[in-house]
């Protein structure tokens, strides 16, 4: 069993991780055979942080989101979330989850959509009510609480469905793959927003995606990941200022780490 890889952040207590997995592993049996999704995964993330993962389509990306979550469990190894098991931090609301697409329900409003997870959590009216003002707030969407999801762009429903997995102040936020479908434009200001939201709330995110330039602009720490089954190649550190502007990513020191993910990518490959 590895060592678990350490993700530190100066903003938390590196002695207090909020997630460790420790020798994960997790196959699938399938009618043409066990598929071995993730192999020997071992991560400490401490509270606060930033944390990306990258790795090509098929390496477990994905599936290390949805055992943290709770949504599909380990066949090896150790998982806890809030010092609680898997399921145990699901039942317990520990985090809010955004997926690929938005999901917003088409016949409820945009204030609807956020206040679906209160209503069902047994919140007051008027507590509900001003959840969803803040979260609307904090995603720049004030004014669109009576909009329909088929009345705002694929960027704002995105953001609708950031504001919904806020709404009951989870200490986690997991996002998969958020921004994938959208074009280049919209998603460097989703970005930009992303990192404000989180700067904001000081909440630990877990970020899904398979963009270099997205993983390197966002995270304290990159988590590269190999070819299935699924291991961790490097867990790469971000020496990038707390605040970054867009065009940070032609700098030196920007480069550099792309570069080094590309090199664990590769890495992986040859493994």
């Amino acid at each position: 069993m590895s060592e678990p890889n350490p993700v530190s952040d100066p903003h938390s207590d590196p002695a207090a991780p909020v997630i460790v997995a420790n020798g994960l592993d997790l196959t699938f049996q399938t009618a043409d055979g066990p598929v071995h999704a993730l192999k020997d995964v071992s991560l400490d993330i401490p509270n606060g942080s930033f944390v990306s993962f990258i790795g090509p389509s098929g390496c477990g990306k994905t599936t290390l989101l949805r055992c943290i979550a709770g949504l599909e469990t380990p066949t090896g190894g150790s998982l806890t979330v809030n010092g609680m098991t898997a399921d145990e931090a699901r039942m317990a609301r520990a985090y809010g989850y955004v997926f690929q697409a938005a999901g917003l329900y088409p016949w409820r409003s945009i204030g609807g959509n956020i206040r679906l997870p209160l209503e069902i959590m047994g919140f007051s009216k008027a507590e509900q009510q001003e959840r969803v003002a803040r979260v609307l707030e904090l995603v720049e969407l004030t004014g669109f609480e009576k909009k329909f999801p088929w009345q705002l762009s694929g960027g704002m429903q995105q953001r609708a469905s950031i504001a919904r997995a806020l709404a009951f102040d989870a200490e986690i936020l997991l996002m998969d793959e958020p921004f994938g479908a959208l074009d280049e434009i919209v998603r460097d200001r989703l970005n930009e927003e992303v990192l404000r939201l989180w700067d904001r709330t000081q909440k630990t995110i877990c970020f899904v995606t398979h963009s270099i330039p997205e993983a390197v602009y966002l995270s304290t720490h990159i988590v590269v990941m190999s070819p299935r089954p699924g291991r961790i190649t490097d867990v790469i550190e971000s020496p990038l200022p707390h605040h970054r502007p867009l065009d940070i990513r032609d700098a030196p020191e920007f480069i550099e780490i792309a570069h080094r993910v590309r090199e664990g990518l590769r890495a992986g490959y040859e493994e």
